[in-house]
């Protein structure tokens, strides 16, 4: 059984090998006669950098091509937007091949280690959910630094529409003089607004892209002064001190509930760290638990009861402001 799944794990990889080198040896010799005329004599050697790029720009092609045939999946739809939201170069379709590849990688090597069907199969899904939990982290960083942004971006705003900018020179000038991902948001929204969307149009499109209560404020009144009128530099800078006042009390709700939050990790993490000990120190003691089936009965349930806790417990920690 190892020796099959060693052959296993070397043909796949044999193969994924092959599959790069075939759909990106045309791009990699016109690549290379680029370079070496470009370069000239001092850019005949390749650093270990350039190897890498190399080398990540083939998964990236073989990513691509699978994502390619996955363009008619309805889920596709939905993912593109989640793309946006975690500032990822990459289509829906391409994601779900990602997904695919994680797949085969994680479940291969469990094959490996364990020499059992069932272990691959959940090493497959443990690399499908490693690759969901990484976007939900993504998109829950990226909400979190454009909210920190956005109450600068605003005072920004007012004075430079004070001094004579339009509310799009205003926006340019965001995208220009601060970093992603508020400038890179900007940037978009006054792209649909060049190729023939009207202002309502690209802010709403913005507003579902980025998903804040903070943001959707701003497009509201926006778009209520643009058709009642008002002084927007003024409401611009009333709305960026409520903004900074949140996110400074946000702040302090978070020092405060910090040792509320870490009380929930601590007793998550506390069964586990006896029970490694336990297994340590005195093996035959705990095996019962995970031979029996009492034992494992209670070990389920008491695995349950402790995400029912943490949940419980980071949820009292957690104030919405």
């Amino acid at each position: 059984m190892l020796i099959v799944a060693l052959i296993c794990g070397i043909l796949v990889f044999v193969l994924m090998l092959l599959t790069i080198e075939y759909f990106t040896r045309d791009k990699n010799a016109i690549a290379r006669k680029v370079q070496h005329y470009a370069a000239g004599d001092a850019g005949t050697g390749s650093t270990a950098s350039e190897q890498e790029a190399g080398m990540d720009a083939n998964f990236m092609n073989l990513v691509r091509y699978l994502g390619s045939k996955l363009r008619n999946v309805p889920t596709t739809k939905n993912l593109e937007i989640k793309m946006q939201q975690a500032g990822l170069p990459l289509l829906g379709s391409e994601f779900l091949a990602l997904l695919g590849v994680l797949a085969l990688v994680f479940g291969v090597f469990s094959l490996m280690l364990t020499l059992k069907i069932s272990y691959a199969i959940l090493g497959a899904i443990g690399g499908v959910l490693a690759g969901w939990l990484y976007l939900s982290f993504r998109i829950s960083r990226r909400w979190s630094e454009f909210s920190n942004q956005l109450g600068d971006a605003l005072a920004m705003m007012a004075n430079a529409m004070r001094s004579g900018f339009s509310f799009t020179q205003a926006m340019d000038l965001i995208g220009k003089e601060m970093r992603a991902p508020i400038s890179f948001e900007f940037f978009k929204t006054l792209a649909e607004m060049r190729l023939g969307a009207d202002v309502e149009t690209a802010l709403l499109n913005m507003g579902r892209r980025v998903q804040s209560s903070d943001l959707d404020l701003v497009i509201t009144a926006v778009l209520i002064q643009r058709q009642v009128g008002g002084n927007l530099a003024q409401i611009l800078d009333m709305i960026a001190q409520t903004i900074n006042e949140r996110i400074k009390m946000k702040r302090e709700i978070k020092t405060l509930t910090a040792q509320g939050r870490l009380s929930g990790w601590i007793l998550a993490a506390l069964p586990f760290a006896v029970a490694g000990m336990m297994a340590m120190v005195n093996p035959r003691y705990i095996e019962p638990l995970f031979t029996q089936k009492i034992g494992q009965l209670f070990v389920g349930g008491a695995l349950v009861l402790e995400l029912i806790g943490f949940i419980i417990i980071q949820k009292i920690a957690s104030l919405d402001v």
